[in-house]
């Protein structure tokens, strides 16, 4: 028998199939120093090579190693597959906030990653740690915590994940090392003064099937064989085989499990560890005494006190939701009793005949004069600031990102309007807002081609709804209303005004160029999929496409879409499915960004009332034909604008050619 092969025998005498985790763990001291020098070492951008990121250790070891008010550390989400979370502690409790990986898409069809907290995003996740600790910053406005102390590793990141691996089944999920059955397991914790120490705990002689030992550890194989991300800081080295694959050995001679190969402790795909499972024999963790004077993690040790049963986690999607909505739910109260199913609308948001005006009679009939006059007043009292901010609050309304009742969100089943726009049952709301899409842009179009003054004067007002569109734009992040807006500037009765646009070009030079190089590129990018606003500067998505294509049957659409006028036509629509799947995600943080860009602000009642979609479908239509059907009555005014706009510029005749 060679050296080799004795190498591979235990004190025992009984075979132990060599993995390299198990290398890793019985790696020396000196071999794991230099092994966290080069992480160290490695490019600023890279969270790897600052101390605070801990990698994928467990939520309950985070808050045992963050003891005074301002300690931190940043781990991944166990969770939110390429997520992150920053753990910390204030005011004598452990916080956890998540930090959302996004990519943004730019101008010139690149794309970038954006980290995101709360409502501010970062380039790369140490400076959104700098901005933090350096302008001493709350993370939250509600709670006020503050991030002062870092809490740098002290052990490579593949050593503790390999740790957290063996210590815990399988990335912390099987059960407590009381339930595993075997002669001895070995229970590891890491300490600064030892490196290394080791326990036997003794176990049942009896041992389960390897399939069962497996599914101890919560892990099916859909979930095995997806665990490479790339999204994962430690995830651009190759992957060894050895960690592909879980791999356990049977010994024969006293039927032990001996060793367990993990899948690779270098991706991030997961479902929350629990740390101390459940234990038939309430064996308490082992404490952790963290220092009270230093900042290095000293440990990672499971929490004290005796262990509680914690369930498999789910193996399925729709499983781990229903656990988790299960835990949202007052100890008591079961799912069944309280859950309500969602209404399904059938009747559109839009009841113009029954809509309370105070800016025309009970009574009216199309464009009526005096309710035009003082319309066009209106609008010319304010600047394109507070009218974009009037426009902002009414879509925002009629979107359910804001004024969503406790109600609304149990008749609606989500907790957004935006979530609800991309679930079967949401149909009635994607018909109202591609209704109020189309109205504001004929009731801008209106407004411009009711200037029957002066070609200067039409130059000005053009002028200014270009304004209004940057400020939609830029500064309050409505994507709906901006597209609405661009959507009246493009088209052919207001772009055909020739003399109109060059007087624009001659007086307002600057409003012809940021409209002609900037907005209306911009637009376009947008429709093909290939360019979105920040998501930290959004209140309201860009969601026409999304809407056209979901509603492809009824929308009224002029011309053909983008994703049928360009031969990527198929990277278009997936484009804008995947970014339906964004929106839908994160309607939490646009009703921040929303009331974040409102905040203070005081609506005129009248203004507001312009931009209310049952006023302007009784300005537009009369009180009679607003009832009408949406396909008569876009047509009808199709002619109208046409009417406006030859009175405006007579169209040249071929004779006078």
């Amino acid at each position: 028998m060679g050296l080799s092969h004795l190498d591979n025998m235990d004190s025992r005498g009984e075979y132990v199939k060599f993995s390299k985790e198990k290398y890793l763990i019985d790696s020396p001291p000196e071999k794991l120093r230099r092994e966290l020098e080069e992480e160290l070492k490695l490019s600023s951008s890279d969270p790897r090579s600052h101390g605070w990121y801990h990698g994928r250790i467990p939520r309950e070891v985070s808050e045992t190693l963050v003891v005074r008010n301002g300690d931190f550390l940043v781990r991944d989400s166990l969770t939110s597959v390429g997520d992150y979370v920053l753990t910390s502690r204030w005011n004598q409790e452990a916080l956890h906030f998540k930090i959302s990986k996004v990519l943004v898409k730019t101008s010139d069809s690149s794309s970038r990653v954006q980290y995101l907290l709360e409502r501010e995003s970062f380039d790369t996740l140490p400076a959104l740690v700098l901005f933090y600790t350096g302008n001493r910053r709350p993370l939250s406005q509600q709670g006020g915590a503050q991030i002062h102390f870092p809490i740098n590793r002290t052990l490579p990141l593949r050593y503790l994940e390999a740790s957290f691996s063996l210590v815990n089944g399988k990335h912390g999920l099987c059960h407590s090392p009381a339930n595993q059955r075997g002669a001895y397991i070995k229970r590891r914790s890491v300490t600064m003064t030892d490196g290394l120490t080791t326990e036997k705990l003794p176990h049942s002689p009896s041992v389960p099937h390897h399939k069962e030992a497996i599914r101890n550890c919560a892990l099916s194989m859909d979930q095995i064989q997806d665990y490479r991300c790339p999204m994962s800081p430690v995830s651009e080295a190759p992957l060894s085989p050895a960690y592909s694959t879980i791999t356990r050995h049977k010994s024969p001679a006293v039927g032990r499990v001996v060793g367990m190969v993990p899948s690779s402790p270098v991706t991030r795909r997961s479902s929350e560890p629990q740390l101390c499972p459940s234990s038939n024999n309430n064996v308490p963790c082992p404490e952790i005494l963290p220092s009270t004077h230093s900042t290095p993690a000293h440990g990672y040790s499971q929490p004290p006190g005796p262990t509680m049963p914690v369930p498999l986690p789910a193996k399925s999607y729709v499983e781990r939701l229903q656990v988790e909505e299960a835990g949202r739910w007052p100890r008591g109260e079961s799912v069944e009793e309280s859950f309500t199913v969602p209404m399904v609308e059938t009747a559109s948001a839009f009841q113009p005949n029954a809509y309370p005006s105070l800016l025309m009679p009970a009574e009216n009939k199309p464009l009526e004069m005096g309710v035009l006059k003082r319309v066009k007043e209106l609008l010319a009292e304010v600047d394109a600031k507070t009218t974009a901010m009037h426009l902002t609050q009414a879509d925002c309304t009629v979107a359910r990102i804001l004024g969503v009742t406790k109600e609304m969100q149990r008749m609606m089943g989500v907790s957004s309007g935006l979530e609800l726009l991309t679930l079967p049952h949401g149909r009635q709301l994607r018909l109202d807002l591609l209704e109020r899409f189309h109205t504001m842009s004929i009731m801008m179009a209106v407004d411009l081609l009711g200037c029957t003054g002066s070609t200067e004067e039409r130059a000005a007002l053009l002028h200014k709804t270009i304004q209004l569109a940057a400020e939609l734009k830029s500064n309050l992040g409505n994507m709906f209303g901006f597209a609405a807006v661009m959507k009246a500037l493009e088209l052919p009765q207001i772009s055909r005004l020739e003399q109109t646009w060059m007087t624009l070009r001659q007086r307002h030079t600057e409003g012809a160029i940021l409209y002609e190089k900037k907005l209306k590129p911009f637009m376009k990018s947008m429709n093909d999929g290939k360019e979105s606003c920040p998501l930290s500067n959004t209140s309201f998505p860009h969601m026409i496409p999304l809407l056209s294509l979901l509603e492809r049957g009824v929308a009224v659409v002029e011309g053909a879409e983008s994703w049928e006028s360009v031969d990527a036509g198929v990277d278009v629509v997936m484009s804008h499915l995947e970014a339906a799947r964004t929106i839908a995600h994160h309607g939490g943080i646009y009703h921040t960004n929303a009331e974040t860009k409102l905040q203070g602000f005081q609506a005129r009642a009248e203004v507001l009332e312009v931009f209310c979609t049952e006023f302007q479908m009784r300005l537009l239509w009369g009180s009679r034909g607003a009832e009408g059907s949406q396909g008569e009555r876009y047509e009808k005014f199709d002619k109208v604008l046409t009417a406006l706009s030859n009175k405006l510029e007579p169209p040249v005749r071929h004779s006078e050619l």
